[in-house]
């Protein structure tokens, strides 16, 4: 299977350090901080990275099932909202709210959120927020 890389440098401390981000494949890249993730400061955060994922993931994966389903999509789109909260007095992602539509011929309505259904639990973002995913670290110390 694949994998992908990206890589974060946060510099100096959380409420008034910044970080930068980027993916290996030059496809994106930014800027986040203290103020964009728990404030109201312009830009991006974690979650809405997330969001996005979750929502590109979901689609892809939607096309997938209705086409095993012997339906030809010719557009779906998806929202993600991806909810920061605390749990135990630690901040944690708490909520990932999707919304799709799509635009798909010959299919009913309560075909189409049965699919979707099917297509949430399948959705291999979806399974990572759910908690079916390993973390490994390797952690060093430099100068």
């Amino acid at each position: 299977m694949r994998t992908s890389n990206a890589t974060a440098t946060w510099t100096g401390s959380l409420a008034e350090g910044n970080g930068e981000f980027s993916a290996d494949s030059g496809a994106f890249a930014g800027e986040y901080s203290f103020g964009t993730r728990f404030g109201e400061e312009h830009g991006t955060n974690p979650e809405e990275l997330i969001a996005a994922a979750h929502a590109s993931c979901f689609s892809m994966a939607l096309a997938l099932a209705l086409g095993e389903e012997g339906y030809d999509p010719e557009e779906i789109s998806t929202d993600a909202e991806c909810t920061i909260g605390e749990v135990d007095g630690a901040p944690t992602i708490t909520e990932v709210r999707l919304s799709t539509r799509g635009r798909v011929p010959g299919i009913d309505e309560d075909t189409f959120r049965s699919v979707a259904g099917a297509a949430k639990d399948e959705c291999p973002v979806s399974r990572a927020v759910a908690g079916n995913l390993e973390v490994h670290l390797e952690a060093e110390l430099v100068g």
